[in-house]
């Protein structure tokens, strides 16, 4: 809570979160338009063009997120997101982002590239077990 209330000087706090297996579907046909007494409609079924994986970090300064899809989700996809946030951000500022706790953010290749000598300006804030609503960004299911 701390970083919402007062963040670090010359910081930008990111809330980071990430949505699997979004299913890419559209319906087998148009929909029909609304007539009077009728309301609009639509197929029950649809064509399936596979799966995506959300990755969204959202700026607490200003509400912007930025985001990523990737057709998988493995800490090498978050990798990937993490290099895509540092090369986005201002080169001047500290980065620390708030995390859940999943597997992905504490990975093995994660924890390389994040060592200090290579990125010091990366800060990683796990929000407790079951606690992720502390996290102002959720991608998670509606």
């Amino acid at each position: 809570m701390g970083l919402y209330l007062n963040p670090p000087d010359r910081a930008l706090v990111l809330c980071v979160d990430e949505k699997s297996q979004i299913q890419a579907l559209d319906r087998t046909r148009p929909l029909l338009p609304l007539r009077p007494g009728l309301p609009e409609r639509q197929t029950h079924d649809y064509k399936r063009y596979g799966t995506t994986t959300l990755f969204a970090a959202f700026n607490i300064l200003n509400g912007k997120v930025m985001g990523s899809c990737r057709s998988r989700h493995r800490s090498r996809e978050f990798l990937s997101f993490l290099k895509e946030l540092e090369k986005g951000g201002p080169a001047d500022l500290e980065i620390h982002l708030i995390l859940d706790n999943y597997s992905t953010h504490k990975s093995q290749a994660v924890q390389r590239w994040l060592q200090p000598k290579k990125r010091q300006r990366f800060h990683l804030h796990f929000t407790p077990t079951s606690s992720s609503w502390l996290n102002q960004v959720s991608v998670g299911s509606a």
